[in-house]
């Protein structure tokens, strides 16, 4: 039989599905991020168990145990720190500064726990960089600027 008439699969065009990316470093978590993941873990194998019983499409499945094993993983490497002590922006610190002339207010947690929209940033974004070690009256670099960041007030999540 000549190829042209060949019937082809739909796999065979569809854009391959890769692991989600496990963010680079130590998977530093805060006791809320430790519940957050612990929570995550939990919805997707309800997720995938309910799936099973209503008899998903293989797609369907796929998509739902590759979330798994990232939050699986996410789950076993986590490193749940103790609160945050001492008056310097660190890990599991809440930091008000000043940018540029305006006021902002973020915690600084761990990558999966980290919501910019609610003010909660990843530790190693660059913002949390610029402020891990300073204190209150402290003045920092950031984005090449000297002094560009003044830090307000920190205090213990």
């Amino acid at each position: 039989m000549s190829v042209a008439f060949r019937r082809e699969s739909d796999d065979e065009h569809l854009e391959p599905k890769f692991e989600l990316p496990i963010p680079p470093g130590p998977n530093l978590v805060t006791e809320r991020g430790a519940k957050l993941i612990a929570e995550k873990v939990a919805e997707i194998e309800a997720a995938i168990a309910q799936a099973a019983k209503d008899g998903a499409a293989e797609d369907v499945m796929k998509s739902l145990k590759r979330d798994l094993r990232y939050w699986h993983t996410r789950h076993a490497t986590m490193d749940v720190q103790s609160p945050a002590q001492g008056d310097e922006a660190a890990f599991g610190t809440r930091v008000r500064y000043r940018l540029r002339g305006k006021e902002a207010e973020v915690s600084i947690v761990g990558d999966d726990e980290a919501d910019p929209a609610a003010g909660l940033i990843s530790f190693s974004s660059p913002i949390a960089r610029a402020l891990i070690g300073a204190g209150e009256g402290d003045v920092a670099d950031f984005g090449g600027q000297a002094d560009a960041i003044e830090v307000l007030r920190v205090e213990s999540l």
